[in-house]
C-alpha cells in the first residue's frame, strides 16, 4: 500500500518535470548565477499546499568556526546537518531527508544562510527540480562534448593547413547543431585566435 507522503512527493516531482527553477539570482562578488531560496519557496509553496505536504526541519548538528576575512574582519563559517521531515497532512505518513548546508557571514546570518542552502538542496533532490537552462539530455551533451574533443585531437594531428581547416569546420558545424557545447566551441575558437 502506497502512503500519501510518497504520492505527494511524486505529484510535486511531476509538476516540476515540465518547468524548473531558473538561475535568475546573481552573486555580485563572484558573478555566478544561482537559484535563490526565495525562488524555491515561491515555486514550491503552492505545490506543497495543493498536495497537502508539509516539510518540517530539525537541525541535528551545527558547527561554527571563526575565520578572518581578507580585510581582517570576522567571518563565521557554519555547517548544519538538517533532517527534513516530509509529512502528508492526509494520513500523517512521513519520510525524512537529511542534508547539509554551509554558509559564511560576517554578522549573525550564517546559520540562516546554511539552513536555506540545506532546504534548497533537500527540495532539489526530493523533487528532482530541473533548471530551466538545461533541458537537454545530459548523455547527449556528454557525447557531443566527446565528439568535439575528438575533433580537437584531430586538429592536433593535422599535418597541413587544409586538414586543420577541415577539422575546425566540423567543430563549427557540431557546435551549431548542439547549443549545449557552444561554450566549449567558443573556448576552442578563443584558443585559435590567441595564437
Amino acid at each position: 500500500m502506497t502512503t500519501e507522503v510518497y504520492k505527494a512527493i511524486a505529484a510535486i516531482t511531476k509538476a516540476f518535470s515540465s518547468t524548473g527553477i531558473s538561475k535568475d539570482s546573481k552573486n555580485q562578488q563572484q558573478g555566478f548565477m544561482y537559484r535563490g531560496i526565495d525562488s524555491v519557496y515561491n515555486a514550491l509553496s503552492g505545490k506543497l499546499a495543493e498536495h497537502e505536504l508539509c516539510i518540517l526541519p530539525r537541525c541535528t548538528e551545527r558547527v561554527v568556526s571563526e575565520q578572518v576575512s581578507s580585510k581582517g574582519g570576522k567571518l563565521f563559517y557554519v555547517t548544519v546537518k538538517v533532517d527534513y521531515e516530509f509529512v502528508s497532512a492526509k494520513d500523517g505518513s512521513k519520510h525524512v531527508i537529511t542534508t547539509y548546508g554551509e554558509a559564511m557571514d560576517s554578522g549573525d546570518k550564517a546559520t540562516n544562510k546554511a539552513m536555506s542552502v540545506a532546504y534548497k538542496y533537500a527540495a532539489f533532490q526530493a523533487f528532482c527540480i530541473p533548471t530551466e537552462e538545461n533541458t537537454a539530455d545530459p548523455d547527449a551533451e556528454t557525447h557531443s562534448v566527446d565528439a568535439l574533443m575528438a575533433l580537437v585531437a584531430e586538429m592536433d594531428n593535422a599535418t597541413t593547413l587544409d586538414e586543420l581547416k577541415a577539422s575546425f569546420a566540423k567543430a563549427w558545424k557540431l557546435s551549431n547543431k548542439n547549443t549545449s557545447i557552444k561554450s566549449h566551441y567558443e573556448k576552442l575558437k578563443g584558443a585559435f585566435s590567441d595564437e
